[in-house]
């Protein structure tokens, strides 16, 4: 049955100007800075046309809403008092999840063929523009294969399930299913982000382990099986929990599900492990060591993620200031609008080829680009993440009131925008991190400095910019300073590619405003510069 149109003409006033409704919006054909990235950086862009496509409907953004409106529902006991610990999901979630699915959100990185995190960078980008709940079980997904590869006969039982591209959400035993999904299970009360302080104990059984133990935070509960860390008697290891077992549930305990600030549609839980059977992943006493593969892959999402929010938030504000007049004038032909618009703008480019250059790092398997993958993800987590609630709000009050009205996605967007600036390792741990991978890893410090030298000779304000770095932090600041050192870092990485990739009045607005100062602390509070170049590539 086709919709009624709207009726503009009411009995106490006429509805006027008022944006149009938008209809389809294909986010990649509209994205010139994507398209142009994943070319360069070597993705796959059909893989992506359709997805962008179809992420873009009407249709699958009213789904993506439907599952933020309907958020998941705990179900501890069925009638008769027996255990279920299941999470029930509205349909539109289960409708998000078989798109990523059948798209190759997971798979693509692992089935051989080239530009594989490219592609994957860009889906994740994409579908955070959209519903990003869904991502978060996918991501883990994704991530759990080079994990998993420390105990090679559990990963040829389950990296096949992981990569399937037939989304099966059945509760069943793996051999049952055509694919899975995997969470993670880490975070402890009394620790949180220092895991060496967990005490879940992991108890030798025959062939397999028994876990005791409580976690704070698990991601995706409904997961097939999750990975997880426990103190076995050499010391901390990484464990797979499977959920099913052949003869029935594994004895894994939802306690509650988290009442979150976004990411809504997703599922996070407490959980207790009472005498759970768990499959060893890797030695003994090395459970960091084996379940930071997982770690720096889903870091890879939590830098690509924000820059999804950032352009969609971008988009939202876009399309208003282009049907929305005041003062006799289109909104976004006024020059302050103009100025606030196009450094959001410069935001998102900046964030989005980031992360896909440190993508292309992921797809390599040289030395030099793993290294240049430890860094660079840190580097783009850290700062990108640190833009998007600032992006998000400034984007919301470009909106003005209907930006605060649950009617628009952008209230959607800003309980999102802190999530994954947390989640993987929050601003603190993350440049510590970077320290930690710069002081033990002369190839990583290497290649990073080659990538910030190619763009040197080009703007002498960067190469101003990039030696007065290196005269304030000859070697590695105090740990006071390293969030200052890391955003200095990540700004000259950025500016970089800019000046490398970019045309000349984004690379010389960008270099003016966040490496030489010529602008305030607040967006939009910046010299003049070519707008008109920098809104055009927005689409």
């Amino acid at each position: 049955m086709a919709e009624l149109p709207s009726r503009a003409h009411l009995a106490t006033h006429e509805v006027t100007n008022q944006p149009p409704a938008e209809g389809d919006r294909d986010l990649w054909a509209t994205d010139t800075v994507l398209r142009e990235a994943v070319a360069r950086e070597g993705g796959r862009s059909g893989a992506l046309t359709s997805y962008g496509a179809t992420l873009g409907t009407t249709e699958t953004r009213e789904t993506g809403r439907s599952a933020n409106d309907h958020p998941p529902e705990l179900k501890l006991f069925d009638r008769a008092g027996r255990r279920l610990d299941a999470v029930e999901f509205h349909p539109a979630y289960h409708r998000m999840m078989a798109l990523s699915t059948e798209a190759g959100y997971a798979a693509l990185p692992w089935d051989g063929a080239p530009g594989g995190h490219v592609t994957h960078a860009a889906m994740v980008y994409l579908a955070s523009q959209v519903e990003p709940g869904h991502c978060c079980p996918l991501t883990m997904t994704y991530a759990a294969t080079p994990a998993l590869q420390a105990a090679p006969e559990i990963a040829a039982l389950w990296v096949p399930k992981l990569t399937g591209r037939s989304y099966d959400p059945r509760s069943v035993p793996l051999a049952d299913k055509t694919s899975a999904t995997l969470g993670m299970a880490m975070t402890e009360k009394q620790g949180g982000s220092d895991v060496r302080a967990n005490t879940t104990v992991a108890t030798r059984d025959g062939d397999h382990y028994r876990l005791t133990g409580h976690k704070w935070f698990c991601s995706a509960p409904m997961s097939d099986g999750f990975l997880t860390l426990a103190q076995a008697p050499e010391g901390l290891t990484c464990f797979l929990v499977p959920r099913w077992l052949e003869g029935g549930r594994n004895a894994l305990q939802i306690q509650r599900l988290k009442d979150k600030l976004g990411n809504r549609s997703n599922a996070s839980a407490e959980i207790e492990y009472d005498n759970t059977l768990a499959l060893r992943i890797g030695d003994e006493g090395h459970g960091v060591r084996t379940i930071i593969e997982m770690v720096h892959h889903t870091r890879l999402d939590t830098a690509m993620a924000p820059a999804g929010l950032m352009r969609a938030a971008l988009a939202e504000a876009l399309y208003w200031t282009r049907h929305r007049s005041a003062f006799q004038k289109r909104l976004v032909d006024q020059p302050l609008m103009q100025a606030v618009l196009a450094d959001l703008a410069l935001d998102v480019e900046a964030a989005l080829v980031l992360g896909l250059r440190t993508a292309r790092a992921f797809d390599s398997q040289t030395p030099e680009d793993r290294a240049f993958a430890r860094i660079a993800v840190a580097l783009a987590k850290f700062h990108s993440n640190k833009r998007a609630p600032v992006v998000t709000y400034e984007a919301m009050e470009a909106l003005g009131g209907m930006g605060y009205v649950e009617d628009t996605p952008l209230p959607l967007l800003y309980r999102e925008a802190p999530l994954n600036g947390i989640w993987e390792g929050s601003g603190n741990v993350i440049c510590l991190d970077i320290l930690r991978t710069l002081a033990k890893e002369p190839l990583a410090a290497e290649t990073l400095r080659t990538e910030l030298q190619a763009a040197t000779g080009a703007d002498p304000r960067y190469d101003a910019a990039l030696k007065a770095h290196l005269a304030r932090w000859p070697a590695l600041p105090p740990e006071a300073e390293a969030r200052w050192f890391a955003e200095r870092l990540a700004l000259l990485l950025q500016a970089s590619l800019l000046i490398r990739h970019a045309p000349a009045a984004v690379s010389d607005a960008f270099t003016a405003t966040r490496l030489a100062g010529v602008s305030g602390r607040i967006t939009g509070a910046m010299p003049g510069c070519d707008t008109e170049t920098l809104l055009a590539r927005t689409g």
